[in-house]
């Protein structure tokens, strides 16, 4: 079948074209992860029950310091900390995703960006199966009446539409990288542990000082976390964040896919 131009000219074109390998490759990531486990799903919900629950009892239990976030505390710390899940697991992966299967990588002719595209896929449908625990507790929280939801629940798609963009985007830029420089991955990991306090999951970025707050701005998950957490809190939401994050995560994309372009060649002779 004729590839039409448009899949041969763009990222995007080039992965729908392939769309039902890239699906395969999905389905096969998430049955390999929970077939291997003994805890399968339930792990989806513990780290990120468990990471709540420590810094609530930090904060909240022992510092008396729930103020730093919205109340319910504990709600806060799931809607931050659940989207940061799938920030790091996907970053960490996707710059693996060239070598994780470089037989296959170099053997195929298939589009390479479907390696990257795979891992943020399989780990968005993580995500979005970790969401049954946030609805327990707001449901919880609605119940004792600490807790109420507005329209702004809709802006949770949006949210999750800019950081899959954000997320493909990181993968197109470190995965090639990872492949020519093999220091990338623990640099990766150690700037993703400085990233976590720099991103407004334990607190909010009104919390920091004047200057602090505006360099937080420019972490594109501080936009996009306050699409996740519009319709829980009654906050408004603070549009220079959200524009800075739009901007960031579009500038984020288009760097990937020239630095991936440029380095597919290299890539495919090392590997």
């Amino acid at each position: 079948m004729a590839v039409p131009d448009f899949a041969r000219r763009s990222t995007v074109g080039r992965v729908y074209h392939h769309r039902r390998v890239l699906r395969i490759m999905v389905q096969r990531d998430l049955r390999v992860r929970y077939a291997q486990s003994f805890l399968g799903y339930l792990w989806t919900i513990l780290d990120p029950l468990a990471m709540s629950l420590v810094y609530f009892v930090v904060f909240a239990l022992i510092f008396k310091r729930a103020e730093v976030g919205y109340s319910p505390y504990f709600l806060f710390l799931i809607t931050g900390l659940l989207p940061w899940q799938w920030f790091n697991a996907s970053v960490v992966e996707g710059a693996r995703a060239l070598l994780a299967e470089a037989k296959l990588v170099r053997s195929t002719r298939l589009p390479r960006e479907l390696w990257v595209a795979r891992v943020v896929i399989a780990k968005g449908i993580e995500f979005v199966l970790s969401l049954p625990v946030l609805i327990v507790f707001t449901i919880a929280y609605i119940i004792r009446g600490e807790a109420q939801l507005d329209w702004q629940l809709v802006l949770i798609p949006v949210g999750m539409a800019l950081q899959f963009v954000l997320l493909t985007g990181l993968g197109l830029l470190l995965s090639p990288i990872q492949v020519l420089v093999n220091d990338t991955q623990p640099v990766v990991r150690i700037v993703l542990r400085v990233l976590f306090y720099g991103t407004p999951i334990i607190y909010t970025v009104d919390h920091a000082p004047g200057w602090l707050a505006t360099v937080l701005w420019f972490n594109p998950m501080s936009g996009i976390l306050e699409f996740y957490r519009a319709g829980f809190f009654q906050q408004a939401l603070r549009l220079e964040p959200i524009v800075i994050s739009v901007v960031m995560c579009v500038g984020i994309f288009v760097l990937g896919r020239f630095v991936f372009k440029r380095l597919e060649r290299s890539v495919l002779k090392e590997i």
